[in-house]
């Protein structure tokens, strides 16, 4: 790849996480300060640079606590951190979960909850609902992560057979306010989808959780299967416990994606944001922006070169084989390099705003339409990586992993395609 399309590319994904950074999205949004305690809860990968945030801005006292993933922490005075598993939960996060409904005992009508809620919190936030194990809710993850169902079905279910979502954080909080500060990492911006909305309450209920598990064939542990037939459904949208909250989307993947544009303008190229909403299975969303791309590269439609292509939304990945390693970033961008394979002038990064993808330890990768053959001559057959789902080994091969670390935010996937 040519360096000044590398350069103009990591450009991009900075600006696009930088337009997420918690302090300058926080401010607008922070409340008055209450007559009684003001205790902050959260959770997600971004929780801790978030309640950071917030301690530098809140003038007054503060306390509570947040959980992130592993690694993910970041130094607070008064509100204190916890780490635990990402994707699938551990004992940390049920401990985490347990604190969280803690810190918020004895709340009154003159005390302030400030809720801090970001992407990674359905994991992180464990706790089964009555009568359930930590195994099985292990158990529930890894079978939805396997089935390559949207992030909105997912939820269902998690929301059906959790203590914590589905606003039940929210409502154990009543008679205190809750003020929900969210960055939004779910096509649409649904607040109540984000970290399966523990603080904000969600209409759908037993009936749209058992559509989803038919609709995309969930192959639910035989516990968890019967628990969602008699488990109670979260709180309602319209009951008392939620009235005077108030819930703010402070950042999410449309301005991200607005800032990351504003960047290939000051390069000279023209911009194309197709969606900051794109769902589906990643190596098929990867061929309509491949075929996108070969049509702009061959014939100068439906867009003139040079031009940017960008998109977001949280894609999915359905496993196919076993041993493989990676995440819908580099799985998108596999199939991408060989739907692309021998164009020229077509540059592409795809990566998660919260700096890892999937399980691994990168944020996603670069191809071009060269990528496919680099990864042949050093040994790896892309198109046999895709099958078993080892993106990251092919990538990993070609030295075209993108590490970036944990960004402190996560404003889901960005997908750029540059073509001169």
């Amino acid at each position: 790849m040519r360096e000044e399309d590398r350069d103009l590319l990591q450009a991009m994904f900075s600006a696009a996480v930088k337009a997420a950074e918690p302090g300058a999205a926080m401010r607008p949004f922070l409340p008055a300060r209450p007559k009684g305690r003001v205790v902050v809860v959260g959770a997600g990968k971004g929780a801790a640079q978030m309640a950071a945030a917030f301690e530098e801005l809140w003038d007054g006292p503060v306390e509570g606590v947040v959980v992130t993933r592993y690694g993910f922490g970041a130094k607070t005075r008064a509100i204190r951190v916890m780490e635990a598993a990402h994707p699938v939960p551990d004992e940390a996060g049920l401990a985490a979960t347990d604190a969280l409904f803690k810190a918020m005992e004895g709340l009154g009508s003159d005390d302030l909850v400030i809720a801090l809620v970001c992407g990674g919190g359905s994991a992180l936030l464990a706790g089964p609902g009555e009568g359930l194990a930590l195994s099985d809710e292990v158990a529930l993850n890894e079978a939805l992560l396997a089935s390559g169902a949207p992030i909105g079905a997912m939820n269902a279910v998690r929301k059906m057979v959790s203590r914590v979502k589905g606003g039940r954080l929210a409502a154990a909080a009543h008679p205190a306010k809750v003020v929900s500060l969210v960055v939004s990492d779910v096509p649409g911006d649904d607040p109540a989808q984000v970290a399966s909305g523990p603080t904000v309450p969600d209409a759908r209920g037993r009936a749209e959780a058992l559509a989803a598990v038919r609709d995309y064939a969930i192959k639910l542990p035989a516990r968890v299967a019967a628990f969602l037939e008699r488990a109670d459904e979260p709180p309602k949208p319209e009951d008392a416990c939620f009235a005077g909250n108030e819930v703010h989307v402070i950042a999410s993947a449309a301005k991200s994606l607005e800032a990351a544009a504003r960047v290939a303008e000051q390069a000279a190229f023209a911009t194309a944001i197709l969606s900051d909403a794109i769902e589906g299975e990643a190596r098929e969303v990867a061929k309509m922006h491949a075929a996108i791309a070969r049509e702009v590269a061959m014939r100068d439609r439906p867009f003139s070169r040079p031009v940017a292509i960008l998109s977001g939304g949280e894609t999915t990945v359905t496993l196919r084989g076993e041993g493989g390693r990676g995440g819908r970033n580099s799985e998108f961008l596999l199939s991408f390099a060989l739907a692309v394979d021998g164009v020229e002038g077509i540059a592409a990064l795809a990566a998660d705003t919260d700096g890892v993808d999937g399980s691994e330890d990168n944020a996603g990768a670069f191809a071009d339409g060269q990528t496919a053959v680099r990864m042949r001559t050093a040994g790896a057959d892309p198109a046999d990586a895709l099958a078993c789902n080892d993106a990251w080994g092919a990538f990993a091969a070609v030295g075209d992993l993108y590490v970036t670390g944990p960004t402190g935010t996560n404003v889901n996937d960005l997908r750029i395609i540059l073509i001169r």
